[in-house]
């Protein structure tokens, strides 16, 4: 072979193996800390499901966490077989169960999943369906350090948005509020105070009802076929297999004051209003717009016009005219004003 080829093709083959096995960054080095990495993400997962599994008066299985994982039963049993060489779980009569020490880390995971759901909620732009999954991956790579700087910019909160308890950095947890929506007898006050956010497609639909933590209602029917209850003078039916996602606390007639109140989206064009409060569903950066635009508890608001489609509408706040979608204008809540209380 000619001198100059070998020489060539002695080169590359240094080069390449260079690439692969050069330390820390080498491409053999890097598929080995992401496998590592993976793994490590999955035996987290593994954690929090048999932690949820516990917490609902049942045992984790192969099965149970192949399926919430969505890999294969052999594979959740390597996963299984890992966990319990590291004494973070033991064998049981009807499935496995957490030791303390693996508790511990099952606690550590989801305070940290739940402070960032806190602060995605309160301090971000993101929509509701997207905290979860974002807090999902923040999980893994976040440390016990900045796990305690999230939850002191947040002044140590209890809940997380859906109303689920926060476990504290010593691992101590309050039990969940409340009781299952379904449970309500017609007539019962009450408060929601949890809703549960998995599976995603049930908490879009609850979602799109409008739900969340802090509403009051008063249920209506409660049959096997529909769950129907009053929100703000509005009707909510619910399938029992949705309602059985949502949580709440009974409130007596003289703890609370369930009225209809009214949005600033049912006014007609020229109608005047005094904002009484935001929507306690607006959290965050949109609730600090709604302030900033001037909807403040105390101002009054005017329906100045509205587009050719009915949506968006201006409303003349504090000498401004600023232009609301309705579903804007449906979370902030208002009090007529008619010639009579303008006088």
């Amino acid at each position: 072979m000619d001198p100059v080829v070998s020489l060539t093709v002695f080169a590359l083959l240094v080069l390449v193996i260079g690439l692969l096995f050069r330390p820390r960054n080498g491409l053999w080095w890097r598929i080995r800390r992401g496998a590592r990495a993976n793994e490590r993400v999955l035996l987290e997962d593994a954690l929090k499901h048999f932690y949820d599994r516990e917490s609902h008066g049942q045992r984790a299985t192969a099965q149970s966490l192949g399926g919430i994982l969505e890999i294969p039963t052999g594979r959740a049993t390597e996963l299984i077989s890992t966990l319990l060489a590291m004494r973070m779980c033991e064998r049981a009569k009807d499935g496995y169960r957490l030791t303390p020490e693996g508790q511990g880390d099952a606690l550590r995971i989801i305070r940290i999943h739940r402070l960032w759901e806190s602060y995605l909620s309160e301090a971000t732009g993101f929509s509701e369906m997207e905290w979860h999954p974002v807090a999902d991956k923040r999980e893994h790579t976040t440390s016990d350090e900045e796990a305690h700087d999230l939850a002191r910019r947040l002044q140590f909160p209890r809940f997380d948005p859906h109303g689920d308890p926060i476990p504290t950095a010593n691992g101590e947890i309050v039990e969940p509020l409340g009781q299952p929506l379904v449970t309500l007898e017609p007539g019962d006050l009450a408060e929601i105070v949890h809703i549960e956010d998995e599976p995603d497609t049930v908490y879009a639909q609850l979602l799109a009802e409008g739900l969340h933590p802090g509403q009051l209602i008063r249920m209506l029917e409660n049959t096997h076929l529909v769950c129907r209850f009053e929100y703000r003078g509005d009707e909510v039916k619910l399938a029992p297999l949705l309602a059985e996602n949502v949580s709440v606390e009974r409130r007596e007639p003289d703890e609370v004051e369930l009225t209809s109140a009214e949005s600033l989206s049912g006014l007609a064009e020229g109608e005047r209003a005094r904002v009484t409060r935001i929507s306690s569903r607006v959290r965050g950066i949109e609730r600090r717009r709604l302030f900033d635009l001037g909807f403040i508890p105390g101002t009054e608001v005017r329906v100045e016009m509205r587009s050719a489609s009915g949506d968006p509408t201006a409303f003349w706040v504090r000498g401004a005219l600023i232009a609301l979608r309705r579903e804007q204008a449906d979370l902030i809540r208002i009090e007529r004003i008619t010639s009579a209380n303008h006088e």
